[in-house]
C-alpha cells in the first residue's frame, strides 16, 4: 500500500513537471516565432523574396524528439499549420497570383534584352559590308567598271573574313545569360558603342563619297568593304582581350564568410568589377560551400529561450510605470547568474546528441548493408531467369527501400537533414547506385556528409534570389579593402577584398664545385 502511494505521488509529480516543461517550451516557441516575424518584417526593405522559393523547416520540428514522430515517410514532408494574425481568403490568394504575374513576365523579358541587342547588332555588322557591294550594282550598274582578277580575289577574302567574324562573334557573345546583373556591363557597352560608331562612320563615308558621286571604281568599293571587315575583326580582338584575358591574372584575394555559421572560403580574382566578382563568388558558392541548414542554428536560440522561460518575476509593490523595465532587468540579472552553469548543460546536450547520432548511424549502416546484400542475392537469382523476366533497377530500389527507410528517416531527423532529402530523391539515388554496382558506403556518403548546395534538389537553390549591397558603385573595379555583401532571404555572404602583395624573388648562385669533397681512407687498420 505504501509502495502504491509512493508510485502514485511520483507519477503525479512527473506529470506536473512534464506539463510545466511543455508549457515553458510552448511559450519559448511562441516568443521565437514572434521574434522571427519581427526580424523578417524589418529586413523586407533590403531583401527581394522569391515567391517560388521553398520554405525552410521550422526549428521546433527539428528539435522535437524523433521517437515521438511516426514512421511514415510521407508525413515528414508535410507543413505544420498554425494560427496567424494575417488571414487570406481564396479571392485574396487569386489576386495575389495575378499581381505578381506581371513583374515576373517583365523580369523574364529584361533577362533576354542583352541577347536581343547583341543579335541585332551582329545582324547589322554582317549586312553592312554586303550592302556596300550590292547597292552600286542596283543603282548604277551600267557605269561601273569591270571587276578584274584582283577584285575577285577581294571577294574571296571578304567572304572568308565574314565567315570568321560570324563564328568568332557567335562563340564570344551569343551565350545564355548566367545571371541578371543589377547594372550594365561597362566593357560590353563600350564595345557595342564602338561598333556602332564604326558602322555609322563607314555609312556616312559611303553615302557622301560613293552614293552621291556614283563612283565607277567597283574595285575600290570592294576594297572599302574589306577594310570595314578588317576593322570589325580588330574590334573582336579587343573584345577578347577585355572580356576574356584581362581578368585571368589574379590581383585580389577575396574572403567570403557566411553570416550564419561562419563558413569561410578564399578566392583569387583579377581586374573585374564588383558585380562580376559577386557573380563569380555565387558560382563558387554553390559548388564549394556546404548546404545551408537553418535547423542546426536553432540550438542556441532555443536554449536561451528555455532559460528565460523558466524565470518568473513577481511584482510585490504593485503595477507601476516602470514595471516592464524592472521585469526585464530582473530577467537579465537572473540569466546572468545562470550563465555559470549553462556550459555544463551545453556540454551534456552535445554529448547526448553525438551519442544519438552515432547510434542512428550504426543502425543505418547495418540496414543499408543488409539491403545491398539482398540486392546482390536478387541479382544472382535474376541471372538464372530468362532475359525477359529481369528486374529493373528502379523496381529493385523500391523493393529494398522499406527495409532501410525507418533507419534512414530517424538518422536524417536526428541530424536535421530531413528537409534536404525527399523519398523520391532517395529512391532515385538508390536506383543509381544499384545500376552502377556501387557499394553501401558509396550510397551512404550523400547522407553521412553534408555536400555542396548543387548536390541537393533544384528547389533548394534554383529559385533563390540575391541582393548585392555595396557602398561603392557595383560597376567600379575591385580595390584593396573593398567590402560588399550578398544577401539572401535567410543568410548573407560578406566579402572582403585584399590585394595580393608584390612578390620579390632573389637568386643566389651556388657553385657546383662547392659540393665536391674527397674521402680519404687509411690503409692501416687496427687488428
Amino acid at each position: 500500500m505504501d509502495t502504491e502511494s509512493i508510485h502514485s505521488g511520483y507519477s503525479h509529480h512527473s506529470n506536473r513537471s512534464r506539463g510545466s516543461n511543455k508549457q515553458s517550451e510552448r511559450s519559448s516557441r511562441d516568443r521565437h516565432k514572434s521574434h522571427s516575424q519581427d526580424s523578417s518584417s524589418r529586413s523586407d526593405k533590403n531583401v527581394t523574396i522569391s515567391t517560388s522559393s521553398p520554405q525552410p523547416p521550422q526549428p521546433d520540428q527539428s528539435s522535437a524528439p524523433t521517437d515521438a514522430q511516426d514512421d511514415n515517410w510521407g508525413e515528414t514532408t508535410t507543413a505544420v499549420t498554425g494560427t496567424s494574425d494575417h488571414s487570406l481568403s481564396q479571392e485574396d490568394l487569386a489576386g495575389f497570383g495575378k499581381d505578381i504575374e506581371g513583374p515576373v513576365e517583365k523580369l523574364n523579358c529584361i533577362r533576354f534584352l542583352p541577347l536581343i541587342l547583341t543579335l541585332v547588332l551582329g545582324l547589322l555588322v554582317l549586312v553592312t559590308p554586303l550592302a556596300f557591294l550590292v547597292l552600286p550594282q542596283l543603282l548604277w550598274p551600267e557605269r561601273l567598271q569591270a571587276c578584274g582578277t584582283a577584285c575577285e580575289g577581294l571577294f574571296l577574302s571578304l567572304a572568308f573574313k565574314l565567315l570568321i567574324l560570324l563564328l568568332a562573334g557567335w562563340a564570344l557573345f551569343v551565350r545564355p545569360a548566367r545571371a541578371s546583373l543589377p547594372r550594365i556591363a561597362v566593357f560590353r557597352a563600350l564595345l557595342g558603342l564602338l561598333t556602332l560608331l564604326l558602322l555609322l562612320s563607314y555609312w556616312l563615308f559611303f553615302g557622301v563619297r560613293i552614293l552621291d558621286s556614283q563612283d565607277e571604281n567597283y574595285q575600290g568599293i570592294v576594297q572599302f568593304a574589306v577594310s570595314l571587315v578588317d576593322a570589325l575583326l580588330f574590334i573582336h580582338y579587343l573584345a577578347v582581350v577585355l572580356l576574356e584575358i584581362r581578368h585571368l591574372q589574379p590581383c585580389f584575394s577575396l574572403c567570403v564568410v557566411r553570416s550564419t555559421d561562419g563558413e569561410t572560403r578564399h578566392y583569387n580574382l583579377g581586374q573585374i568589377s564588383i558585380q562580376r566578382a559577386a557573380l563569380v563568388i555565387l558560382e563558387h558558392y554553390y559548388k564549394d560551400f556546404s548546404v545551408h541548414n537553418p535547423a542546426l542554428l536553432t540550438a542556441a536560440k532555443s536554449r536561451a529561450a528555455k532559460h528565460l522561460a523558466g524565470l518568473k518575476v513577481y511584482n510585490v509593490d504593485g503595477a507601476g510605470s516602470d514595471a516592464a523595465t524592472a521585469q526585464s532587468r530582473a530577467k537579465i540579472a537572473a540569466a546572468a547568474r545562470q550563465r555559470d552553469t549553462s556550459h555544463n548543460e551545453l556540454y551534456y546536450e552535445e554529448a547526448e546528441h553525438d551519442r544519438r547520432v552515432r547510434k542512428r548511424k550504426a543502425r543505418l549502416v547495418v540496414a543499408v548493408e543488409e539491403a545491398f546484400t539482398h540486392v546482390r542475392r536478387l541479382q544472382e537469382e535474376e541471372k538464372k531467369k530468362p532475359p525477359g523476366d529481369e528486374m529493373d533497377p528502379r523496381e529493385a530500389a523500391q523493393a529494398i527501400f522499406p527495409s532501410m527507410a525507418r533507419a534512414l528517416q530517424k538518422y536524417l531527423r536526428t541530424t536535421r537533414q530531413q528537409h534536404c532529402h525527399s523519398m523520391d530523391s532517395i529512391q532515385a539515388h538508390l536506383a543509381f547506385c544499384i545500376t552502377h554496382n556501387m557499394t553501401p558506403k558509396a550510397f551512404l556518403e550523400s547522407y553521412l556528409m553534408s555536400g555542396p548546395t548543387l548536390q541537393y534538389g533544384r528547389e533548394c537553390w534554383q529559385s533563390r534570389q540575391w541582393t548585392l549591397i555595396s557602398e561603392a558603385s557595383v560597376t567600379s573595379p575591385l580595390r584593396h579593402g573593398t567590402e560588399f555583401q550578398l544577401k539572401s532571404s535567410d543568410f548573407s555572404l560578406v566579402v572582403t577584398s585584399k590585394s595580393i602583395p608584390h612578390l620579390k624573388l632573389s637568386e643566389e648562385y651556388v657553385n657546383p664545385k662547392s659540393h665536391k669533397f674527397v674521402l680519404q681512407l687509411q690503409s692501416e687498420t687496427s687488428v
